[in-house]
């Protein structure tokens, strides 16, 4: 290290900092891309299942119509049995019996009458609403691709300017001593993308740990990578470096 001039090192370390600052960012901002997408699809999902469930619904309630239909048939063709029926008995006995029969017939044929208007009616009412959630889920189908949509271009334009800052940074490796460069990038690893933080006010740019005056004399001197003894990052100050 006493081979270096190690106050151009620093300078070179903050610059090759604020590189990879940026790099950490936006890797960072890329990572959270997929995350951001899933929770958009779910919800639009979601969605769709929910219009699923009514038209299901929907065909459930036509459904039970035809049955109720099919059976006030069936009981429409047992009525015209019986009444034909009814002029053929012999007494007085059985054709009360045979009238009762009748009107227990019909009794039950208007409460068939009665279920499906109720059906026809929730069917009508249902088949509105159906039309609205369609209409509201295209658009949000629209929503949701615009914002994908937005969120891909937006992971191009951050693949694109890594590229662009990769190649800055290795431009910047250029002019650092190996050793330096491995404890700088070491703690770059180890500390969120901060290796090199500045000391303002006698206190740590990354911890805000308070670093002593006889640690800045030292830093001063140029004779040794300084850190602090809270992060382990290394600390520079201000002085045109």
């Amino acid at each position: 290290m006493a081979t270096v001039d190690l106050k151009s090192q620093l300078s070179s370390l903050i610059k090759l900092q604020a590189v990879d600052s940026q790099i950490y960012s936006l890797r960072s901002e890329k990572a959270s891309k997929p995350e951001e997408i899933k929770v958009m699809e779910l919800s639009f999902e979601a969605k769709k299942a929910s219009l699923a469930e009514l038209d299901k619904k929907s065909t459930d309630l036509q459904k039970q119509r035809k049955e109720r239909e099919l059976e006030l048939g069936s009981k429409d063709e047992a009525m015209k049995k019986l009444q034909s029926q009814l002029y053929s008995l012999k007494t007085n006995k059985e054709y009360q019996t045979m009238l009762q029969q009748i009107q227990d017939a019909k009794a039950d044929a208007s409460v068939i009458e009665d279920k499906i208007l109720e059906l026809f009616d929730k069917t009508d009412a249902l088949k509105v609403e159906l039309e609205k959630e369609k209409q509201k889920l295209k658009e949000e189908e629209q929503i949701f691709l615009t914002k994908k949509k937005q969120v891909d271009d937006r992971v191009k334009e951050i693949d694109e300017r890594l590229s662009a800052l990769e190649a800055q940074r290795k431009q910047a490796l250029q002019d650092i001593d190996a050793k330096i460069l491995s404890q700088y990038e070491r703690i770059l690893a180890n500390r969120d993308g901060l290796a090199i933080v500045i000391v303002k006010g006698n206190s740590c740019g990354g911890c805000n740990m308070f670093v002593p005056p006889q640690v800045i004399n030292l830093i001063k001197m140029y004779e040794h990578i300084i850190t602090c003894e809270m992060c382990n990052r290394i600390l520079y100050i201000d002085e045109g470096v």
